[in-house]
């Protein structure tokens, strides 16, 4: 057996990836194919309905739903503001009227004759959708969004938390086993995504929060500092929505656990340099991992270098970098030496498939091939 199908993160300094950009509900997309786009940049917009408001006019004016329309002053489809009188009784005195305001500015959308409900709309909310990340458009679904391709050195993480967003990198530590505390944010990171070493907690995403960092990426945190931030226990729900002031990007698990020397070192060589990140993660069917990207040159990356967008997830081959994800060596990077295509005892008296994975002492080791997760190249 060639090849162990374990899934697992990337961490490269160069690939091609490729991202959809869809709109909740049609709209309109506003770039042509082939157009470089930068994140920020607008590529369709929509316009989402407004909410909905029930105005029981028959019960306010003591009359019955097919007599309706003979007490309304406003018909459908026509505009309305806050307050305005939307429908009237016909008192002999006119000390005796009683009007039904609006309770919103918008329209009205539909007079029942059944219930005699009035019902209107809050004028639409115009939406725009960013291109998320710098690129050119390789792609263009009418009316629905576009796909955007981008040459970058590439990082996912374990977990993270937040929605997208973009800024320059900025490293706080010096190692990747140090602690990223509050005292290491300074004023100067106010919309930078500021890369961390082996842990953040809570009194650093105050802080992070109090002066606009973009995101923080770190190496682990606490989970029940998790909690703290997010207000709740996470499951095994989608993140990515929560607006907790920045986003959170853990590259190894829960804990202290010193970021992988190879993620830290790439970032640090793109220090200053502007990046796009999300925290959004699944960890169901259609796993979503979060991720950090950083567009590079094409004068930079040899062509030969960068891996089309569809060439990975083909399995671990000998030589390839491994994370281990059980103990005793947990978080540990390691090389993987040989694949062995028989079944193997392992310490729990079970059979399983195993490698040999050489560690960065030098000693081999047989892991389940479960316990691993596989670094792409």
């Amino acid at each position: 057996m060639a090849h162990a199908y374990t899934p697992g993160l990337r961490v490269t300094a160069a690939t091609v990836i490729r991202r959809r950009r869809l709109l909740p509900i049609p709209g309109e997309v506003v770039v042509a194919q082939g157009e470089q786009v930068t994140a920020t940049t607008e590529v369709a917009r929509t316009a989402l309905p407004g909410k909905v408001y029930p105005v029981n006019v028959v019960n306010q004016l003591s009359i019955t739903p097919d007599e309706i329309l003979s007490y309304m002053r406003k018909r459908e489809g026509e505009a309305v503001s806050k307050g305005e009188p939307i429908a009237e009784n016909k008192p002999l005195l006119k000390w005796f009227q009683v009007q039904v305001p609006s309770p919103i500015n918008g329209t009205i959308e539909n007079i029942s004759h059944v219930t005699g409900q009035v019902f209107l709309r809050e004028p639409p909310t115009m939406i725009g959708l960013a291109a998320y990340i710098d690129g050119t458009i390789v792609e263009v679904t009418p009316q629905q969004g576009v796909v955007v391709e981008s040459h970058c050195a590439f990082i996912q993480g374990i977990f993270g938390v937040g929605g997208e967003t973009t800024g320059t990198l900025e490293m706080a530590v010096q190692r990747p086993d140090e602690e990223l505390t509050s005292l290491h944010l300074k004023p100067e990171h106010h919309g930078q995504i500021v890369i961390g070493g082996s842990l953040a907690q809570k009194e650093t995403f105050a802080r992070a929060r109090e002066l606009g960092v973009r995101a923080l990426v770190v190496g682990g945190v606490h989970d029940r500092d998790l909690k703290d931030l997010l207000g709740y226990d996470l499951g095994v729900a989608i993140t990515g929505t929560e607006r907790i002031g920045f986003t959170l990007i853990i590259t190894e698990g829960f804990g202290t656990i010193p970021m992988a020397t190879r993620t830290f070192e790439l970032l640090s060589t793109h220090v200053g340099q502007k990046a796009s990140c999300s925290g959004a993660t699944q960890i169901r069917a259609g796993v979503i991992r979060p991720e950090v990207i950083i567009p590079t040159s094409l004068l930079n990356v040899a062509q030969s270098s960068v891996p089309s967008p569809q060439s990975f997830g083909e399995g671990i081959k000998n030589g390839d970098t491994v994370r281990i994800i059980r103990e005793p060596y947990f978080g540990i990077l390691a090389r993987v030496k040989d694949l062995p295509s028989e079944l193997q005892q392992i310490p729990t008296e079970s059979e399983a498939r195993v490698l040999v994975a050489t560690l960065p002492d030098g000693q081999d080791v047989v892991i389940p091939r479960a316990n691993v997760e596989m670094i792409e190249d």
